[in-house]
């Protein structure tokens, strides 16, 4: 269900597309907002976000597992084979998800509340497990990120980031977790590799020549 705010900043409307989001920007002046019980605070300023080649963009549209769902926001990162987005999506159902844009490799994701303890980044490396509703996972990759900036809505505060750690995991399947050490304790992602023309989407950016 929407919302609408003031911004704390400059006055403009904001308004929340996604009911359980927690921070926005606002359009206007760019300033990062976390929302509280009555009102909207400041925590920052939105920086620019290096320009890519994809095509999503915020009010996307889609269809996964036959769950309509809106891009309401944005995580960007950089790293040393170039960078990705993490989408926020938005269900009709109230749920939350994410869809992972790198360089033309999507993949939908997530947060699992029941996983067992994650140690420390300085812990684990490839070829660790873990075990989670009857599945066995190892660690494949470790890649180190640098955040690139946030636009939109997201679900929890997330915007004074520096250098991050991801630590991703595959079990014999499609599907794959991801351990975000940016947070303290790590979240943790479970999801799997989708395909662009599955998703059905809309409302996508368009380039020059399309």
């Amino acid at each position: 269900m929407k919302s609408q705010s003031s911004c704390p900043q400059c006055g403009a409307p904001v308004e929340f597309l996604f009911s359980n989001a927690v921070q926005t920007t606002c359009p206007y002046c760019s300033s990062i907002l976390v929302r509280t019980d009555l009102d909207l605070k400041r925590v920052g300023e939105m920086s620019d976000i290096a320009a890519d080649a994809s095509p999503i963009q915020l009010r996307t549209e889609g269809i996964y597992r036959n769950k309509a769902f809106q891009v309401v926001g944005r995580i960007a990162y950089v790293y040393e084979g170039g960078n990705w987005n993490e989408w926020h999506l938005g269900f009709q159902d109230g749920t939350s998800g994410w869809l992972s844009d790198a360089q033309l490799d999507y993949a939908i994701s997530f947060a699992a509340k029941d996983h067992p303890r994650i140690p420390p980044a300085s812990n684990v490396g490839r070829g660790w497990r873990m075990k989670i509703r009857d599945a066995e996972l190892t660690l494949t990759t470790i890649t180190k990120a640098r955040y690139g900036g946030v636009e939109g809505e997201l679900p929890f505060e997330y915007w004074d980031k520096t250098e991050m750690v991801f630590a991703d995991l595959r079990p014999a399947s499609r599907g794959f977790g991801t351990i975000d050490y940016s947070e303290d304790p790590p979240l943790f992602f479970l999801g799997e590799a989708v395909e662009f023309d599955e998703l059905k989407l809309r409302n996508l950016r368009e380039f020059e020549g399309w």
